[in-house]
């Protein structure tokens, strides 16, 4: 089984909704984009992307233990540091912000994945008509898809301006799009 194929068999594991399945799969499409982009190990970001938020149910979203149960279990079953540390550190709310570049590459792509599936719910289910000027129009709109986190996203203008962000996270989550169940 491929590597990917590993790492959603070990989330389904632990992750039932539907919805957090898809966000995971997203922000792991978005994380092998972005680190494609920048030079970065792909295969290492696209593992943190779709494994970060495995104890989120697990925790019954209890923000004093999430991350941490979440790299407990990744280092129970073999992933070393490189991971388990990203996923520990992406709960802000204990670790504050992390300035590294998979860190920040990790909370941009958590929070953008939610903005641009409901930019697409809007085009009827459709990514294929989002694009980048439409991310770009809902992210100042606030009052969209307000659980996106937007001081966030911006931190990856360290690493790149925010319209590629926008652009290389619409290619991913295209690529997946059958998998997040939008055409």
């Amino acid at each position: 089984m491929e590597q990917t194929g590993l790492q959603r068999q070990l989330l389904e594991r632990y992750v039932k909704k539907e919805s957090l399945l898809k966000h995971c799969l997203a922000t792991g499409a978005i994380m092998k984009k972005v680190a494609g982009s920048l030079g970065e190990d792909e295969s290492l970001y696209e593992t943190i992307g779709i494994l970060h938020d495995i104890d989120f149910e697990l925790v019954d979203e209890d923000m004093d233990r999430h991350g941490i149960e979440g790299a407990r279990i990744l280092e129970e079953n073999g992933y070393g540091e490189e991971v388990t540390e990203v996923v520990k550190r992406h709960n802000d709310m204990i670790f504050g912000r992390s300035t590294g570049i998979a860190d920040v590459t990790l909370q941009a792509a958590d929070n953008i994945s939610g903005l641009i599936i409901a930019c697409a719910l809007v085009k009827g289910g459709s990514i294929s008509d989002v694009t980048q000027r439409t991310v770009k129009k809902k992210f100042k709109e606030k009052s969209f898809a307000a659980g996106c986190r937007r001081e966030r996203v911006r931190e990856i203008e360290k690493f790149m301006d925010l319209s590629s962000f926008f652009e290389l996270a619409i290619e991913a989550m295209t690529e997946i799009k059958e998998d997040l169940g939008l055409s």
